[in-house]
């Protein structure tokens, strides 16, 4: 049987059939499908990808005109969506990835799958649009960091999946109190 997973590096990648390329360097081959470790489907992450790429539409960005959306997945099946909401004086700002959290808790939500986030100037998606910090550690206290799933997308056809543990290494969490 031919193993499907072409992959150069360890970096979970999802996309059209073409070389992924940081500044000008191939760093993995991309495939049609995840690697087996990966347990949410092609179907399921083009489901989220729609739901956060919808969310677009509800961004509050006067300042940054930046357009943030997220669709996160419940174990249950549940979507929540979220969009950035901007304010004048900044620090209050909330993200899409924690909109979606917050609406999903403030309903009694606390088992989580997988979020899905795109982003761009003006909501106009050209590159991938991974969460800052403070949305990684919202996601650490709700989520199990090798279970949870966090799907950056350009398109429906074109996206990465990483685990939590991936973009947030060493992390601290309820445990650890």
């Amino acid at each position: 049987m031919e193993n499907k997973d072409t992959h150069e590096t360890k970096l979970p990648v999802r996309s059209t059939g073409t070389s992924i390329t940081k500044n000008g360097t191939q760093v993995a081959k991309t495939t049609t499908e995840l690697p087996d470790k990966f347990r949410i489907s092609d179907i399921k992450c083009r489901e989220l990808i729609a739901k956060a790429t919808e969310m677009l539409n509800f961004s509050y960005t006067p300042y940054s005109h930046f357009k943030v959306g997220a669709a996160l997945l419940t174990k249950g099946g549940k979507i929540y969506g979220g969009c950035n909401i901007e304010n004048a004086a900044y620090g209050p700002t909330n993200c899409a990835e924690r909109t979606a959290f917050f609406k999903a808790v403030s309903e009694g939500e606390l088992e989580f799958a997988a979020i899905a986030i795109v982003g761009g100037a003006n909501g106009k998606i050209r590159d991938f649009c991974p969460p800052c910090g403070v949305c990684r550690q919202v996601m650490r206290e709700f989520c199990d960091p090798e279970s949870f799933y966090v799907i950056l997308a350009r398109s429906e056809a074109d996206y990465w999946v990483y685990t939590l543990e991936e973009l947030l290494p060493m992390s601290f969490g309820p445990e650890n109190l």
